[in-house]
């Protein structure tokens, strides 16, 4: 039983500090990040089971992580509210081609990660950008400005051709 209960009380020190280190730090580990994360992982096995290295006690601490890892999955699942609390929201962080200060600095974004977003995303200006929203997965997704606003190429050489 003292496993469970160290095993319940290392998943909310987790589950706090994964909330704590933002969506976007975790939507982008380094390989450093990720290897500290590895080590992280085997500490917190040594304080759940202490000196006991049976199948039981693994076994025991596995179904633990697993149990909560469910509930709260169930929580988001059936409650709005709790999926808001539990998952975060998304956040607007480019509103008609302006950059959102407040909603950056929030999530510690530089303008420089988000320019380099946009690249991936075929965007090469932020005046090209009508919406970014920081999702709560740590991804960040563009919607683009209407291109109809404005005349294209495509459009003139279509009606010319």
């Amino acid at each position: 039983m003292e496993i469970v209960l160290r095993a319940t009380a290392m998943f909310a020190v987790i589950y706090l500090l994964v909330r704590l280190l933002g969506k976007r730090e975790l939507g982008q580990m380094t390989p450093f990040e990720f290897i500290v994360m590895v080590v992280i992982g085997d500490l917190i096995q040594q304080g759940i089971t202490q000196n006991d290295f049976s199948m039981v006690g693994a076994t025991l601490a596995i179904s633990t992580f697993a149990f909560w890892g469910l509930v709260l999955s169930w929580l988001s699942y059936l409650s709005p509210r709790a999926a808001r609390v539990l998952e975060g929201e998304p956040r607007v962080i480019i509103r008609h081609g302006e950059l959102l200060g407040d909603n950056t600095r929030r999530d510690r974004l530089t303008r420089g990660e988000i320019e380099a977003e946009m690249r991936l995303a075929g965007i090469a200006s932020m005046s090209e950008v009508a919406w970014a929203v920081l999702e709560t997965n740590g991804k960040i997704s563009f919607i683009k400005r209407d291109s109809n606003a404005e005349p294209s190429r495509q459009t003139d050489e279509h009606a010319t051709g």
